[in-house]
């Protein structure tokens, strides 16, 4: 670990342009803003030493849990299908109620946020970026955001498309000892007239894109800074999701 490290968080789940956010060694926010995948690699490739985690798979499914010997192993019906379509560690989001994205096989099927990220983590490996759980100078690694923040919380959040969402995330990364607003002031300006007349600002609440962002630097903070602070779920053949978190319990309400 150096001391010019700095942990860098990549949502490229929401359109053209991916957030991104890259926090120092003190939990403060070097740079944070929106970005096309080209100008991400270029921002990741200036730090000399760096972590990166990304809010997409690494890699296609490659199909693990269709082998009955291997559903053996994890407890699964070796003679039953189900699950089978998901990467291994999906399927130990889903069996505790996390929600997650399936990950196919054929990279032609898979959702435009899925292929922007393959793009992007093909960027950082010609940019010397090596792959969780390698270690180098840097490193890259997937994470789940909505994961991170139900391991946290010890439940499943709010819909990060509410008010409620937001302030909870916020909440969450500020107790975290990240640099973002405080945001239990913005409750003060909940009176009865202002939620009657619609006129609940939102100065100081970061966009869900952001608070995922700024989590998956977080992750990546975690991973080189607190390493005994981290679960890897899933199997390294077909890309392993990483969360800031000792331990998961086994089952989220």
């Amino acid at each position: 670990m150096t001391e010019s490290s700095v942990y860098i968080g990549i949502d490229p789940t929401a359109a053209r342009l991916s957030a991104y956010a890259v926090l120092d060694e003190h939990l403060k926010i070097a740079k944070r803003g929106r970005a096309s995948i080209e100008e991400l690699v270029k921002i990741a490739a200036s730090y000399p030493a760096a972590v990166c985690a990304v809010d997409a798979p690494i890699a296609p499914a490659k199909g693990l849990l269709e082998d009955p010997d291997y559903r053996h192993r994890l407890g699964l019906d070796p003679k039953r299908a189900n699950f089978s379509a998901f990467r291994v560690c999906e399927y130990e989001l889903r069996k505790r109620k996390i929600t997650v994205s399936t990950t196919p096989k054929d990279p032609e099927q898979a959702s435009k946020w899925m292929q922007m990220g393959w793009q992007l983590y093909e960027g950082l490996r010609k940019a010397d970026y090596v792959e969780y759980p390698r270690v180098g100078s840097r490193r890259m690694l997937e994470t789940y955001p909505y994961a991170t923040f139900t391991a946290l919380i010890g439940k499943r959040p709010y819909s990060k498309s509410s008010i409620e969402g937001l302030l909870q995330r916020q909440l969450v990364l500020f107790e975290e000892g990240i640099e973002v607003p405080d945001p239990m002031p913005h409750l003060e300006e909940w009176t009865r007239h202002r939620i009657k007349t619609g006129r609940i600002g939102r100065k100081n609440i970061l966009t869900h894109n952001m608070l995922d962002a700024l989590t998956a630097a977080y992750t990546a903070f975690v991973v080189e800074r607190e390493p005994q602070n981290v679960v890897a779920l899933g199997d390294v053949l077909e890309g392993q999701i990483v969360l800031p978190v000792e331990s998961l319990m086994d089952l989220y309400q």
